[in-house]
């Protein structure tokens, strides 16, 4: 029985919108795969840049602020004391587990609300579970502005005299 050579038959119709249609679906996928490198390739030329705040921040005139005062900085997650001896920055996150603490007007004290944590207005344990006390953070007077660094951790002791 002699070969038959398919390629010189005649096509049918529905031969060749079969063949057309193959034809437009392997051109797509290939379309979308170019696609996506392209994609890919540009993503990569970009610089992925995480923007921070700046550690260094103003919290405000020292005159402006009386002595006996708690200030809140919630977006910072940090307190300022204005204490007898002088200013002090203390970290408003727990020692704990990293639970963002709260501290209620008129009381002295500040509380986890976790975990029932509760410090005093110096940053030192008064009721565990937390380990340790809160985080002192150095404070400077420029320009006659306080200035906190959450860069620059400090001994629990240290006061900015003003």
């Amino acid at each position: 029985m002699p070969l038959v050579d398919d390629l010189r038959l005649p096509i049918a119709r529905e031969e060749l919108e079969r063949r057309r249609f193959l034809g437009l679906l392997g051109s797509g996928a290939l379309g979308l795969a170019a696609l996506g490198t392209l994609i890919a390739g540009v993503r990569y030329l970009e610089p992925d840049v995480l923007y921070e705040e700046d550690e260094r921040f103003a919290i405000g005139r020292p005159e402006a602020i009386a002595v006996g005062t708690l200030l809140v900085c919630r977006a910072r997650k940090l307190y300022v004391v204005h204490g007898p001896r002088g200013f002090y920055a203390i970290s408003a996150v727990c020692s704990h587990f990293g639970c963002v603490t709260r501290h209620a007007l008129g009381e002295d004290r500040i509380t986890c609300p976790c975990h029932g944590s509760t410090f005093d207005l110096a940053g030192n344990v008064t009721k565990g579970p937390a380990p340790s006390g809160l985080v002192h953070f150095q404070l400077t007077l420029e320009h006659g502005v306080l200035i906190a660094d959450l860069s620059s951790p400090v001994p629990s002791d240290t006061v900015l005299e003003v």
